[in-house]
C-alpha cells in the first residue's frame, strides 16, 4: 500500500518530502507503532544512525521482546547467527 499526501500538505508543513517522512517515521515510533529496526529500515539508515537521530531529538529507544525477535531474525538473514 502506497500513501499519498497531497503537494498542500506538504508545502503548508514546510518540510521536504524526506523531512515529513522522517517526522512521520519519527512520531509513529514515538507512539511504540513502529520497531527501532522497521523505522531505521523505512527511513533507510542503520539501526545506529537512527538512534542518533532520536538522540538529538531527546527521544528514547524503547526496546521490547518484539524488537529481541526481529533484531534474531535480522542477524540470522546476515548469516550472523
Amino acid at each position: 500500500m502506497s500513501l499519498i499526501i497531497s503537494d498542500e500538505l506538504v508545502q503548508a508543513s514546510g518540510l521536504s518530502e524526506a523531512e515529513l517522512l522522517q517526522e512521520l517515521v519519527l512520531l509513529l515510533f514515538q507512539r511504540e507503532k513502529l520497531t527501532l529496526g522497521k523505522a531505521s529500515r523505512l527511513l533507510g539508515m542503520p539501526q545506529l544512525e537512527f538512534q542518533t537521530l532520536l538522540a538529538s531529538r531527546n527521544l528514547y529507544v524503547h526496546y521490547d521482546v518484539e524488537d529481541l525477535h526481529e533484531d534474531i531474525n535480522n542477524l540470522k538473514e546476515l548469516g550472523l547467527l
